[in-house]
């Protein structure tokens, strides 16, 4: 072995990651989760480039948007921009220890940094993370070689999913267990709402949240909210949907807060990380969007609805049915092709209202299914403990034959 490349240490590996936000926070949301499970569960260095601070700092305040490096959580933030080479950001003591260099969710990793690491350690591995997908083609692909032309670095394919032949999902080790605790413990859930900096909701009230993309269709559903005989409290994300409900209901530009019959509207500006988490977990029911709020309504444990991100042609919605066939394998027929039904009524923003007395009705019915498939994942390992045993085994397999 050559005297530049450092061993796989027993505290962790040296990584770093590369993000770039793209739109709607996504990919700095799983980027910064990862990046600080790898550190806080698995000893990893983590140097972490971003190339938009400004929206880094909408979902961890902490962050300083004119730093060119800083260190939260132990993890080393660096601002990734392309008029400043990502190698002059770590001095040449600090790219020869780097083992693994993650390429995230179809960013680019520049050309002068891959040159720059290969000199330095020409074993380290080269892994770009995938977007998020459930459909069957993704098992065959996962863990393959990408070999490139002119750059000697050993890159693979590393894609996330729900199935044990994919890289899993992003489950820190306490989540599952917080979530429960919370619903269980009303003094938890009180403390909670206060950290929110909401009010503790009336033991009857339905609570609710919403992250969304567009739902041009929503009215006839908010005016079902608005006549029930149960308090329903709806909590918007700031986002599309915020934006489109400030419209139609003025008062809520002034005030950020609606009451209208047995509904409250309210829009919630963006929150840091854990307080999204908290949030899952007290509402009742969860309406998420693209790929972080999904995974992290799976552990809450409560019923979820999924907005997947769209895409051309309407190539998206397969993605959704792969995933609700996966979710629905082992349910009985008639609740399955229900639940797809209601999926898609809210994706297409096609009268989402007339499927909702029969959510009410069979609420018990769909929190059991919830917890059934959220105990099948629960069985499989997580993202970051697969990312780093298939970093690990590899690096260990170039030490031995170098």
């Amino acid at each position: 072995m050559s005297e530049s490349v450092a061993a796989v240490p027993a505290h962790g590996l040296s990584v770093v990651m590369f993000c770039s936000v793209i739109d709607n926070f996504g990919d700095i949301g799983i980027c910064w989760r990862l990046s600080r499970q790898l550190v806080a569960e698995h000893g990893c260095q983590v140097r972490l480039f971003v190339d938009d601070l400004q929206s880094f700092a909408r979902i961890c305040p902490q962050v300083a948007p004119a730093a060119l490096r800083q260190r939260i959580n132990d993890v080393d933030i660096l601002h990734w921009q392309t008029a400043l080479p990502a190698q002059t950001l770590l001095e040449a003591a600090e790219l020869c220890t780097v083992q693994l260099c993650i390429e995230a969710l179809a960013c680019t990793v520049p050309a002068e940094f891959l040159n720059a690491l290969e000199q330095a350690n020409p074993q380290a591995l080269w892994l770009n993370l995938e977007y998020l997908t459930a459909e069957d083609w993704a098992g065959g692909c996962h863990g393959l070689p990408s070999p490139q032309a002119g750059v000697r670095l050993k890159k693979y394919f590393f894609f996330p999913g729900f199935t044990g032949d994919v890289g899993g999902l992003l489950r820190e080790s306490n989540v599952v267990a917080s979530a429960r605790y919370l619903q269980q413990d009303a003094d938890a859930r009180a403390v909670a709402w206060r950290q929110l900096g909401l009010t503790l909701p009336a033991p009857d009230c339905r609570v609710i949240s919403v992250f969304a993309y567009s739902q041009a269709g929503i009215q006839p559903w908010l005016d079902l909210l608005a006549s029930d005989n149960r308090p329903n409290w709806l909590l918007v994300a700031e986002g599309a949907l915020a934006q489109y409900l400030r419209v139609c209901y003025p008062a809520l530009q002034q005030h950020g807060v609606l009451q209208s019959g047995s509904l409250t509207l309210q829009i919630l500006p963006f929150v840091p990380q854990p307080d999204y988490d908290l949030l899952l977990a007290l509402c009742d029911l969860n309406f998420v969007r693209g790929e972080d709020s999904v995974i992290r309504a799976h552990w809450a444990g409560r019923p979820f609805i999924w907005q997947i991100y769209r895409q051309a042609e309407q190539a998206h919605l397969e993605k959704l049915h792969a995933f609700l066939t996966l979710m629905l394998a082992d349910e009985p027929p008639a609740l399955a092709a229900w639940w797809r039904q209601l999926h898609l009524a809210w994706e297409q923003e096609q009268n989402f209202a007339a499927f909702w007395p029969q959510l009410v009705d069979n609420f018990d019915e769909i929190q059991g299914l919830m917890l059934r498939w959220q105990h099948k994942l629960l069985a499989q390992q997580d993202l970051a403990s697969n990312l780093v045993r298939f970093a690990q085994n590899r690096l260990i397999m170039s030490r031995n034959f170098s």
